[in-house]
C-alpha cells in the first residue's frame, strides 16, 4: 500500500532527509531543446550520484548502470512509498504503478496481454487514419505548431481505440491530464488535487459504463479488470478505480511528448530526414534511436527501503531518488556520441526509454506504431521540414518538446 503524505514527512524526519546536503543542480531551471543534454553530461562527470534541494530535496542518478540497478533491484528500491519527484499522490494508490512485486504482478498479468505485438497490430489502421488526417491538416496549410496540433491529440485518438472510449471522452482527458501534469510541474497542489479528482471521476465513469454494458474482456481492459481476481476475491472497487485512474493518464502523457521531441529532432536534421525519404524501411531502426534521445521520463523515482552507498554518496533510508532515464540513455560510457543521431547504434537495444525492471513499460509495440506510422506519413508526404520559431519545454518531471512550430515544404 501507498504511504500518505503525512507518513512520508514523518519518515522523513526520522530518516533523515531534512539533513543539509550539497545542492547540485536545480530541475526547476528554464530548459531549451539541448540544455539537458548539456547540464546532464556534465553531471555526470562531476556528480553522477546527485543532489537537489528543491522539491523538499531528493537525489537523482544520472548513470546508465546507477539507474539500472536501481530499476532492477525493487526489494532495496520500491515504488511503493514514493515513485515521483515532485511528490503529487494525494489521491489514492494507483495500480500497477505504486505497487512492487507481488502485488504489482497481479495488475500486469492482466494489462501485459493487451500490448502483445499483435493485439497492437490491429490498432494500426486506426492509427495511419487519424495520423494522416492530422497531418495532412498541417501539411495542406504549410506548416504547424506539432505539439498542440498533434502531438497532443492523435494519442487521444489512439487511446479512444485501445481503451474503447468514444474520441470526445479521450479528448477529455488529454485535456484534464495536461492540466494535471502542468499544475504538477508548477507545484500548485490545489489544481492538482482538483484536476486528480476530475481524473478519478473520469475512470470511475468508465468503470460504471462497463458494469451496465460489459464487453468482451479478452478485447476491453476495463471489462478484464471487472472480471479478475486477487487471491480468489474479486478487486476491490478502491484499487480498481485507482489502476483505471492511472491507466487513463499513463496512455496521453508519454506520447505527447515523445512524438514532437521526435518531429523536432529531424526538423533539426536533414541530412536524417533524407536518409529516412531516401528508405522508409529504416524509420523502425530511426524509432529505437529517437525513442533512446527522447526519452520523456526523469521525475520517476525510488526510495530506498534501506541506508544503502552509491559512489560513496551515503542515502538514507527513504530519501527520494530519481531515476533519470533521459541522462542514462545518453551516458557516453554506453552510447558513444550520445547526442548525435546513429542509426543503428550496434547496442540499440540495450537503451531504457521503456524502463528495465518489473516496472518496465507494458506498451513499447504501441509507442514504436505510433511513432513510427507518424514518421511515415510526414517524411512520405513533405519534401522537407525545418523549424518555423522556438522550441518551447516541458518542466521537469517530463523531459520533451510541448511547442514545435515547423514549416514544410511539398
Amino acid at each position: 500500500m501507498a504511504w500518505s503524505i503525512e507518513e512520508i514527512e514523518e519518515l522523513r524526519r526520522r530518516g533523515g532527509i531534512g539533513r543539509i546536503l550539497h545542492h547540485d543542480f536545480d530541475p526547476t531551471e528554464p530548459e531549451t531543446f539541448t540544455s539537458a543534454a548539456e547540464l546532464y553530461s556534465e553531471l555526470r562527470q562531476r556528480c553522477p550520484v546527485a543532489h537537489s534541494n528543491t522539491y523538499g530535496g531528493f537525489w537523482a542518478l544520472f548513470k546508465y548502470e546507477d539507474v539500472v540497478k536501481a530499476l532492477e533491484d525493487y526489494p532495496t528500491f520500491t515504488t511503493s512509498v514514493q515513485n515521483a519527484v515532485p511528490n503529487f499522490a494525494f489521491t489514492g494508490v494507483r495500480p500497477p504503478l505504486h505497487l512492487d512485486p507481488p502485488d504489482h504482478s497481479v495488475y500486469r498479468r492482466i494489462i501485459n496481454p493487451f500490448f502483445t505485438r499483435e493485439r497492437v497490430e490491429r490498432l494500426v489502421p486506426a492509427m495511419k487514419r487519424d495520423a494522416a488526417f492530422l497531418l495532412q491538416q498541417i501539411i495542406d496549410k504549410g506548416g504547424g505548431d506539432v505539439g498542440p496540433e498533434f502531438g497532443h491529440v492523435f494519442p487521444a485518438y489512439v487511446f479512444s481505440e485501445f481503451f474503447n472510449l468514444p474520441v470526445d471522452l479521450a479528448r477529455k482527458i488529454r485535456s484534464v491530464t495536461g492540466i494535471y501534469v502542468a499544475a504538477v510541474n508548477e507545484q500548485n497542489h490545489e489544481v492538482v488535487k482538483k484536476y486528480s479528482y476530475d481524473l478519478y471521476e473520469i475512470a470511475m465513469g468508465i468503470i460504471e459504463e462497463r458494469r451496465k454494458n460489459p464487453l468482451d474482456p479478452e478485447e476491453d481492459m476495463t471489462s478484464a479488470f471487472l472480471q479478475a481476481q486477487k487471491d480468489g476475491e474479486p478487486i476491490s472497487d478502491n484499487m480498481l478505480l485507482g489502476t483505471i485512474r492511472q491507466l487513463i493518464v499513463l496512455g496521453m502523457v508519454a506520447p505527447s511528448v515523445v512524438l514532437p521531441s521526435s518531429i523536432a529532432t529531424l526538423a533539426l536534421q536533414p541530412e536524417v530526414q533524407d536518409m529516412l525519404r531516401k528508405d522508409l524501411s529504416l524509420i523502425p531502426a530511426a524509432c529505437e534511436e529517437l525513442f533512446r534521445m527522447n526519452s520523456p521520463y526523469r521525475g520517476m523515482s525510488r526510495t530506498p527501503t534501506r541506508d544503502v552507498v552509491i559512489r560513496g554518496h551515503e542515502i538514507k533510508m527513504h530519501e527520494p531518488v530519481c531515476i533519470v532515464y533521459y541522462s542514462a540513455n545518453r551516458d557516453e560510457d554506453v552510447f558513444p556520441e550520445p547526442n548525435k543521431f546513429i542509426l543503428n547504434r550496434p547496442n540499440i537495444q540495450d537503451h531504457i526509454a521503456f524502463g528495465r525492471g518489473p516496472h518496465r513499460c507494458p506498451a513499447p509495440h504501441y509507442m514504436r506504431h505510433m511513432l513510427g506510422i507518424t514518421l511515415e506519413y510526414l517524411l512520405s508526404n513533405t519534401k522537407h521540414f525545418e523549424l518555423a520559431g522556438e522550441i518551447k519545454m516541458t518542466k521537469w518531471a517530463e523531459w520533451g518538446a510541448l511547442n514545435v512550430p515547423i514549416r514544410v515544404e511539398v
